[in-house]
């Protein structure tokens, strides 16, 4: 079996949240120290690394950033290495990122460029976010890299496929809490009370028409209310109510009109139903925006490369808080076909295996075409 594989599946075993991720931590750390130590150089961050692989004669520091956390979602795949944490699952494919991450980063310790390479294993993409803060750090502060790049597994394209852009590839991002408080009371007497499964309904009915009505039929925006609880007992009228949602747009100035909006409504509800509310945006992810340069010079490499087959593909309301590191360094992201009849977050995701060696090679030929560049 290909060692990245077996990683592969070591760590589909170990699922852990965001800034949770300390077996996963430990088991990283105990590849890279079967590593030769003379060739790198570890920091930890939290529950993330940074690793530092020396080149020969390097004149700038390449990065490479992978993902490490998990999702709270109970695994129905069925496979003989499903997680063994209950109720949780590496169902975005970020055991896929580590693999292919070790993968590349042994082959240049085993076969070393001119230029330095950073290789960064964030925990918390899934949240509350650990992008903009490992940014901020003083350790990568310390170990900047010059460019960045990463990948995503893309489920609807097949092996042997990269998909990317120039320009904007995944969406701002925002969750959305609202929650509201009334006056509760017997079922028998509403006249009584201030009810917030009414005041929570007609909400969820109103925020879906700035979307239709407020936003730009040429732009695109989405609200979408995932969750929403209320009440105690099926006769007792809710004193509260809470909404749990996700915002995305394809523009910071949408994503400002959109809130606005959210806020105004809100105020109605509270006037209209005699009732208090509060909302809270939670975690927030800038947009990924690949440097056009880098992006187009990436597309035309790999062109000529007969692993793959590349594809120039639409921007995604997918949310990605890689977006902070492109916002202060130029590279991009790209999407890793690997062919999966399940999507993304789904609790029967099942990648294809065959895509981790696909990566492996991309990704060291690319580097080392930018590390050997004079």
């Amino acid at each position: 079996m290909n060692p990245f594989i077996k990683i592969r599946r070591d760590l589909h075993q170990i699922p852990e949240l965001g800034f949770q991720e300390f077996k996963t931590q430990a088991y990283l750390l105990a590849y890279l120290q079967s590593l030769p130590q003379d060739r790198i150089s570890i920091k930890k961050w939290r529950t993330g690394l940074f690793v530092k692989v020396y080149g020969l004669n390097p004149t700038q520091s390449i990065g490479y950033r992978t993902d490490i956390d998990a999702l709270p979602i109970t695994e129905e795949t069925g496979l003989s290495f499903t997680s063994s944490h209950e109720a949780r699952m590496h169902a975005c494919g970020h055991d896929f990122h580590m693999a292919i991450a070790l993968g590349v980063l042994t082959h240049f310790v085993q076969n070393p460029i001119n230029d330095n390479l950073l290789f960064v294993f964030q925990p918390a993409e899934e949240g509350p976010g650990g992008a903009e803060p490992m940014l901020k750090s003083e350790e990568m502060q310390e170990w900047m890299p010059d460019m960045i790049f990463a990948l995503h597994i893309a489920p609807e394209y097949p092996v042997g496929t990269i998909a990317l852009r120039e320009g904007l590839l995944f969406a701002n991002t925002s969750e959305l809490f609202i929650d509201l408080k009334g006056k509760g009371g017997h079922a028998a007497y509403p006249h009584q009370t201030n009810d917030m499964v009414i005041a929570a309904c007609t909400l969820v009915n109103q925020l879906q028409t700035i979307i239709s009505r407020n936003v730009n039929p040429l732009d695109s925006a989405v609200i979408t209310i995932g969750k929403i609880t209320g009440g105690t007992v099926q006769n007792i009228i809710a004193e509260k109510a809470r909404l749990e949602g996700t915002i995305r747009t394809l523009s910071q100035e949408s994503m400002k009109k959109v809130k606005q909006r959210i806020e105004a409504l809100v105020k109605g509800i509270e006037a209209g139903f005699e009732c208090e509310a509060a909302i809270d945006y939670g975690s927030m992810y800038h947009q990924v925006y690949n440097t056009e340069s880098l992006t187009r010079e990436f597309i035309n490499y790999m062109q000529q490369d007969p692993v793959v087959n590349v594809i120039e593909c639409k921007e995604a309301m997918t949310g990605e808080d890689f977006g902070y590191m492109l916002k202060d360094i130029p590279g991009f992201m790209f999407w890793l076909g690997v062919d999966s009849s399940f999507g993304l977050h789904h609790a029967k995701l099942n990648p294809d295996e065959a895509a981790i060696d696909v990566a492996v090679k991309v990704m060291t030929r690319y580097l080392t075409y930018k590390g050997n560049q004079l």
